[in-house]
């Protein structure tokens, strides 16, 4: 299995993760959210809002073109401290944190 295949599992892992944590049905952000130049989009959207719409979406497309991964990817903690603030389930902050580490490994391991 090539990378861009293990990184397409490993993401659709983590959507599963976020849609079994209640975590995946988030409204869309608007278009200027994106514009955002703070680490995590932190200032417009929320943090479930931001995997869905740009960390799975972007990382999705560059392994469909098969494109150069970045060269360090650092996400599961971010993901950790929110689901802590947010009160998410010690269970389903677990499955979450594993899932984004999975893709943190293998987009840093390239």
């Amino acid at each position: 299995m090539t990378l861009y295949q293990q990184l397409d599992t490993a993401l659709e892992r983590l959507e599963a993760a976020l849609k079994a944590s209640d975590l995946w049905r988030v409204p869309q952000p608007d278009a200027a959210d994106f514009a955002s130049a703070q680490p995590f989009c932190i200032d417009t959207m929320a943090m479930p809002q931001w995997l869905r719409y740009v960390f799975i979406a972007r990382l999705r497309a560059l392994a469909e073109a098969e494109g150069p991964m970045p060269a360090r990817c650092d996400v599961a903690p971010a993901v950790d401290a929110y689901c802590q603030q947010a009160k998410v389930r010690a269970g389903d902050r677990l499955l979450v944190v594993k899932a984004v580490e999975e893709v943190d490994r293998l987009v840093t391991e390239n």
